[in-house]
C-alpha cells in the first residue's frame, strides 16, 4: 500500500514536463500542491501583513492563542499559499494550533533579502497580536525550511526571544549545492535536480552576494542558541544531505535537534497527505512535537 501511495505521487508529478517560466511553474506548484483540498472542516480567513498577503487556518478544537507560522516552498521563486494550503492546514490540526501562512515576495521580481525581510515582518505581526514567542511554531518546507532558520537566526543576533520550536520538512539549508545526495540520489528524485537548483540559487541570489552567507545557506550559521528542532526529509532526496548535514551542526552546537528520515518519500512529501499515508504520519509526528515545545 505505501509503496502504491507513494509511485501515485511520483506519477502525479511526472505526468507532466516541468514548465520553462516562471508563471508557468508557478501555476504547475499549485496544481500539484492543491491536488488534494483543504478539509471542509477547516476554518480560512485572509489577512494583510502590511501589504503581504496571509491567511490563517484553524481546525475544529485548535487552540487560538498558539500559532504555527509557516513558509511555503518553491524555491524562493514559486509556492503559495493554495499551493501548500493542506499541508500547512493539516499540521495545525495535528498540532492543535492556528496557523499562518505567508505569501512572501517571490524571486526573480524580488531577490533576496525580500523574503527574509517579510519573514521577519510575519514575525513582528505576530508579535503585534500580543503572541509571545513561546507560543509561537515557524516551520516551512524546503526554501521555507531555509527561511524558518534565518528568521531564527536573525531573532538570536537580535538577542530576542526565539519561537518555542522550529518545523522543517525537506529543508534546503546550503544554496552552494555541496551535498553528496545531489548526485548519489539524483536518479531516484523525481523533484528535486542540481541543474534546476543552481537555476533557483541564481534568480534568489543578487550577483556578488556569496551563497555561503548564513541567511542563505543555514547550515554555514553559528547555530548556538536556536530552539528545538525537528527535521523530516525522505531517503529519496537529493537534498537529504542538507538535513543530515544540519542536524549535525545543530547538535554540534548544543541545539536539541531531532532527525527524521523517512523510507522511500520523496521531496516535501507532506504535501499529498490526504492521499499518502506517510505524509499524515509525517505531521502527526510534528504535531507531537509541536504540542511538546509548546506545553
Amino acid at each position: 500500500m505505501a509503496d502504491d501511495e507513494i509511485n501515485g505521487i511520483r506519477a502525479l508529478l511526472s505526468s507532466k514536463p516541468r514548465p520553462v517560466g516562471w508563471a508557468e511553474r508557478r501555476a504547475r506548484i499549485e496544481e500539484v500542491g492543491a491536488h488534494w483540498a483543504v478539509a471542509p472542516d477547516i476554518s480560512l480567513t485572509p489577512v494583510s501583513i502590511g501589504g503581504l498577503a496571509a491567511e490563517w487556518s484553524r481546525a475544529p478544537g485548535a487552540d487560538p492563542s498558539r500559532v504555527l507560522l509557516f513558509f511555503h516552498g518553491g524555491g524562493y521563486c514559486s509556492g503559495s499559499i493554495v499551493s501548500h494550503r493542506r499541508m500547512v492546514t493539516e499540521a495545525g490540526r495535528a498540532a492543535g494550533v492556528r496557523t499562518l501562512a505567508v505569501a512572501y515576495r517571490l524571486a526573480p521580481e524580488h531577490p533576496f533579502p525580500a523574503a527574509y525581510d517579510d519573514a521577519f515582518a510575519a514575525w513582528r505581526f505576530l508579535q503585534a497580536q500580543g503572541i509571545p514567542a513561546t507560543k509561537i511554531v515557524v516551520g516551512g518546507d524546503s526554501a521555507g525550511g531555509g527561511l524558518s532558520l534565518a528568521l531564527s537566526m536573525r531573532l538570536c543576533d537580535l538577542g530576542e526571544a526565539t519561537p518555542a520550536c522550529l518545523w522543517l520538512s525537506s529543508p534546503w539549508t546550503d544554496l552552494t549545492m555541496s551535498g553528496e545526495t545531489l548526485a548519489t540520489k539524483d536518479a531516484v528524485d523525481p523533484l528535486i535536480h542540481k541543474p534546476y537548483l543552481e537555476e533557483l540559487a541564481s534568480a534568489y541570489v543578487p550577483a556578488g552576494v556569496d551563497r555561503r552567507d548564513p541567511r542563505l545557506s543555514p547550515l554555514n550559521a553559528d547555530l548556538k542558541g536556536l530552539p528545538p528542532v525537528l527535521i523530516q526529509v525522505g531517503s529519496d532526496e537529493t537534498l537529504l544531505s542538507d538535513s543530515t548535514r544540519f542536524a549535525a551542526a545543530a547538535g554540534a552546537a548544543d541545539v536539541a535537534a531531532t532527525l527524521e528520515i523517512w523510507p522511500h518519500m520523496i521531496h516535501a512529501w507532506p504535501l499529498w497527505n490526504a492521499g499518502l499515508a506517510d505524509g499524515r504520519r509525517a505531521l502527526a509526528q510534528a504535531g507531537r512535537f509541536m504540542r511538546t515545545h509548546m506545553a
